[in-house]
């Protein structure tokens, strides 16, 4: 098989995992024709996707696997770090945050992996990415804690980029 076919096979089997694994998600049964109908239809949309969009072609090795899985255990970390920091806000009997929006950079080139990085970013309570210009994306921070971009872009986007590089390019 060529490479760009190895990256298309791969790129579909990662969508039909991730399609099929929010399809049991959904709904929250291992019944047996629930599994059969999500494998097929999880299936039909990867394989229409990957056949029509070169963001699909992702070459799976065990390096990006292994980064993939990395990336998704420092999301769950910085995902229950930002909960508790709103539990914090919800909780204290003055509120006292800073809101703001800080300018980051970003090394991504892929627009997957760019939208990756953004739905990280925006998942984690206190932020939401509101632009992204060539290298630079505008994040709302709920408590701004610096101004500068390469301290802001060390403490928000580090800690997924050099996984998802790894993964998306």
């Amino acid at each position: 098989m060529s490479a760009p076919a190895t990256a298309k096979a791969g790129g579909m089997a990662v969508l039909w995992l991730l399609l099929f694994v929010l399809w049991l998600i959904l709904n929250s049964s291992l019944a047996v024709p629930i599994l059969a109908t999500g494998a097929i239809v999880s299936f039909a949309i990867a394989w229409i996707f990957a056949r029509r969009s070169p963001v699909w072609q992702l070459s799976v090795t065990p390096r990006t696997a292994w980064h993939f899985l990395a990336y998704t255990g420092r999301f769950f970390i910085e995902l229950v770090k930002a909960n508790l920091n709103m539990l914090r806000y919800v909780y204290a009997p003055r509120i006292d945050i800073h809101p703001g929006i800080v300018k980051v950079h970003v090394r991504l080139k892929t627009p997957v992996g760019r939208l990756a990085l953004a739905n990280s970013i925006a998942l984690t309570p206190g932020s939401l990415v509101m632009d992204l210009r060539d290298d630079a994306m505008f994040i709302h921070w709920l408590n701004v804690e610096t101004t500068d971009p390469e301290r802001a872009t060390d403490l928000m986007v580090r800690p997924f980029e050099r996984h998802l590089e790894a993964v998306f390019g």
